[in-house]
C-alpha cells in the first residue's frame, strides 16, 4: 500500500515520479533507472514476449492480410478503413519502445541529469516549494493521460462482453487463420489475441509518454520557480542585508565581523552574485537535459504524428459511429505532445520575463553583464519538435487538426465518387 500510496499526488518529487515510471517500465523489461540495481525477474521477459507476439500477429501480420488480401475479395471498404486505422495506431507504442531501447543508455544518462540538477535543490525554501506546487499538476497530467490511454484499451475490450450475444473487439476484423471467427474455438483464441495486442498497443504509449511528461514537466517547472526566484531576488537580497548587517554599536556585537566591515551595496550584490551562479547553473543544467531528451524523443514523436494522422484519417473514413472509441487514444497523444511543447515555450517565455523584470538597474556592473548574458541565453526558447521538421505547440496541433480534416474530405470525396 505504500509504494501504491506513492503513485499519488501527495509524492511529487522527482525523485518519487522517476520511481513510478520506472516500475511501470520495468515491466517491459526496460530499466531506465540506475538507482534501480535490481534485476528484470524473468516472468516479465515471458510476459513482454508472449504479449508482443500476440500484437504482432493480430495487428501486423492479420491487419495486412485483412485490409490488403481479404477485403479486395469482399470489396469492403469500411471495413478495410477501420482495421487500417486499427493498425496504424497501434504502432506508436511498439515503435517508441524501440527507441527506447536504442538510447537506453542515453536515456538512463539523462534520467541521472535530472536527478543531478534535483539534488542541487535546496529544501523548505521558496524555489523548492514552487517547483513542488508546478510537478504536483505535471503529476496530475501525466495520471491523467495514463488514465484515459488505459481506459480506452478498458473500455474497448469490456464493450464486446456487456453486449448480447457474440462480439470480438471488432466484428469486421477476422484474425488470420482463425475463420469461422465466431465457433468455438476460433472465438475464444481470437478475444484472447485481440485482448492481449490491445494491452500492448495502450500500455506502451501510456508510460512512454508518462516519463517523457515527467522529465519535460520538471524543466517546466524548473523555469517557472526559478522566474519567481528572480522577481524576489532584489528584496531578498535586502532581507538578507537587514537580518545579517548590524551597526557597529556594541548592541549589535553578536554579528559576523565580516558583515560589518562592508557596507549595504556590497554585501547586496555578493549576496545577489551568489543566486545568480546558482540560477544559472540550474538554467543551463536544464537547457542541456532537455535537448538531450529531444534527441531521444524527436524521432519517436515524428513517427508518431505519421502514424496517428494515418490513423486518425482512416477512422474518420471508416465512420465515427464505428471508431469513436478509437478516436480519444489517438487525439489525446497528438494534443498531449503539442501540451508538453506548449507548457515548456510558455515556461521559457516566463522566465525570459522574469529575467528583465528582476531589478537588475539596481545590481552594480558584473551583475548587470551576468543579467544581460542570463537574458540572451533566455531569449532561445527550449523547444520540442517531431523529428525537427515541426514544433510541438498548440499551432501544430491545430495545423495536425485542420490537414486530417482536409485530407479526410478529399479522400471521403474520392470513395464517394468511386
Amino acid at each position: 500500500m505504500e509504494k501504491l500510496r506513492k503513485f499519488g499526488l501527495n509524492h511529487c518529487d522527482l525523485p518519487t515520479m522517476l520511481g513510478n515510471v520506472t516500475s511501470l517500465l520495468r515491466v517491459l523489461t526496460l530499466n531506465i533507472d540506475n538507482r534501480n540495481k535490481k534485476k528484470i525477474p524473468m516472468i516479465f521477459y515471458i510476459v513482454t514476449c508472449s504479449v508482443a507476439l500476440c500484437y504482432f500477429y493480430v495487428y501486423m501480420v492479420s491487419m495486412l492480410w485483412f485490409v490488403f488480401w481479404k477485403c479486395r475479395e469482399t470489396g469492403d471498404v469500411i471495413a478495410a478503413m477501420i482495421v487500417f486505422s486499427l493498425g496504424t495506431s497501434s504502432e506508436i507504442g511498439p515503435c517508441k519502445l524501440y527507441f527506447m531501447f536504442f538510447y537506453e543508455r542515453k536515456v538512463r544518462e539523462i534520467v541521472d541529469g535530472y536527478l543531478a540538477c534535483d539534488a542541487l535543490t535546496q529544501r523548505d525554501c521558496r524555489f523548492s516549494r514552487n517547483l513542488l506546487n508546478t510537478l504536483r499538476i505535471v503529476k496530475k497530467r501525466a495520471l491523467i493521460f495514463w488514465l484515459v490511454i488505459i481506459g480506452n484499451g478498458v473500455i474497448y475490450i469490456v464493450k464486446p462482453i456487456v453486449m448480447p450475444g457474440r462480439h470480438v473487439l471488432e466484428d469486421l476484423f477476422t484474425i488470420y487463420g482463425l475463420e469461422p471467427m465466431f465457433e468455438s474455438p476460433n472465438y475464444e483464441i481470437t478475444f484472447l489475441l485481440a485482448s492481449l495486442g490491445v494491452c500492448c498497443t495502450c500500455y506502451l504509449p501510456a508510460n512512454i509518454t508518462a516519463f517523457l511528461i515527467v522529465l519535460t514537466g520538471y524543466t517546466e517547472a524548473t523555469m517557472l520557480a526559478l522566474g519567481e526566484e528572480l522577481i524576489h531576488l532584489w528584496t531578498d537580497a535586502e532581507d538578507f542585508y537587514k537580518n545579517n548587517h548590524i551597526n557597529t554599536t556594541a548592541d549589535h556585537s553578536i554579528a559576523s565581523s565580516h558583515v560589518k566591515e562592508k557596507d549595504k551595496n556590497t554585501v547586496i550584490n555578493e549576496y545577489i552574485k551568489e543566486r545568480l551562479k546558482y540560477i544559472i547553473k540550474i538554467h543551463t543544467t536544464n537547457i542541456n537535459l532537455i535537448k538531450q531528451t529531444e534527441t531521444v524523443f524527436s524521432g519517436a514523436i515524428a513517427l508518431e504524428f505519421v502514424l496517428l494522422i494515418t490513423g486518425l484519417i482512416a477512422e474518420l473514413l471508416g465512420g465515427l459511429e464505428n471508431t469513436y472509441i478509437e478516436m480519444p487514444f489517438a487525439l489525446m497523444q497528438v494534443a498531449m505532445d503539442c501540451l508538453l511543447g506548449q507548457r515548456m515555450m510558455d515556461a521559457c517565455e516566463t522566465f525570459e520575463n522574469s529575467v528583465y523584470d528582476c531589478k537588475w538597474e539596481n545590481f552594480n556592473i558584473a551583475n548587470i553583464k551576468t543579467v544581460q548574458l542570463m537574458l540572451q541565453n533566455s531569449q532561445k526558447t527550449l523547444i520540442l519538435s517531431a523529428g525537427g521538421m515541426a514544433t510541438l505547440n498548440f499551432k501544430c496541433l491545430m495545423t495536425v487538426i485542420r490537414s486530417i480534416y482536409s485530407a479526410y474530405t478529399a479522400l471521403g470525396s474520392t470513395m464517394a465518387l468511386a
